[in-house]
C-alpha cells in the first residue's frame, strides 16, 4: 500500500490542508486558524484559566501560551490575575476580540459548508462519529 493510501496520512494531510485553507481565508484579518480556535473558545467561555483552555481545545499548554501571547499583542485577549490561584491567570477576550470573533464566525461557517459540499447529512454524521471514535481511541491509548 502506498503511503498516500494510509489512513494516518489521509487524516494528517486533510487536517493540514484544512488549517492552511482556513488561515488563507483569515489572512486579511491577521489571524491563523490555530489562533482562531483559541479566540473562538474564549468567545464561548470567557475568563477561564490557561490550563482549562488547553484542556478544552485539546492543545499543548506550551502552544496555548504562545498563541495567547500573540493574541494579547494584537489586543484580542487579556490576562488577569486569578484570585483563587496566584500561580495562574484568567484569560479574557477583549471587545476587539469579540468583534473579530463575530466577523470570522460566518467566514468559518462558509468554509465548512464548502468543505462538506457533496456530502449528505448522513455522511457528515458518520464522519463526525468516526473522528470522535478515533479521538477516543487515541485518548485511551495515550
Amino acid at each position: 500500500m502506498y503511503v498516500s493510501e494510509s489512513v494516518g496520512f489521509i487524516i494528517s494531510n486533510t487536517g493540514r490542508k484544512l488549517s492552511q485553507a482556513l488561515t488563507a481565508r483569515f489572512q486579511p484579518r491577521d489571524i491563523t486558524s490555530e489562533q482562531w480556535s483559541v479566540l473562538k473558545k474564549l468567545a464561548e467561555e470567557d475568563g477561564i484559566t490557561q490550563k482549562e483552555l488547553s484542556n478544552r481545545i485539546e492543545k499543548d499548554p506550551t502552544n496555548v501560551t504562545r498563541i495567547l501571547d500573540q493574541l494579547e499583542r494584537k489586543g484580542w485577549i487579556r490576562r488577569a490575575a486569578n484570585r483563587e490561584d496566584r500561580r495562574s491567570f484568567l484569560t479574557h477576550i477583549t471587545e476587539a476580540g469579540r468583534e473579530l470573533s463575530k466577523e470570522l464566525t460566518p467566514i468559518e461557517a462558509q468554509f465548512v459548508e464548502q468543505m462538506l459540499h457533496g456530502l449528505s447529512a448522513q455522511d457528515v454524521a458518520v464522519l463526525r462519529g468516526v473522528f470522535k471514535q478515533i479521538n477516543k481511541n487515541i485518548d485511551i491509548r495515550h
